[in-house]
């Protein structure tokens, strides 16, 4: 068994209040979520308007097939227009 964590850091440049921030990191979330079946939490920068870190967490057995789960979702949040990936980091154990 294999634990893919992945870690996104965003800047959501048309964000202008910390309720603007959460429209568009719960929809991120959820086309997330739906889509591949992972586990998605904000976790570090929750107080800021226009940052923000998402944590991805997949189970598998294989490596090959995390590694193609996170580059997708990293494609999907590269396709949103309402945020910029600043940082992204993959660890798996």
């Amino acid at each position: 068994m294999l634990v893919g964590l992945y870690q996104i850091d965003l800047f959501i440049p048309q964000s202008g209040s910390l309720k603007s921030k959460r429209f568009v990191l719960q929809s991120l979330k959820t086309r997330i979520h739906n889509k591949f079946n992972v586990s998605v939490a904000e976790v570090d920068e929750n107080e800021k308007w226009q940052r923000t870190t998402l944590g991805i967490a997949l189970v598998a057995n294989e490596r090959r097939y995390i590694d193609q789960v996170m580059s997708e979702i990293l494609r999907l949040v590269e396709t949103c227009d309402d945020v910029q990936v600043l940082k992204q980091q993959l660890e798996i154990i």
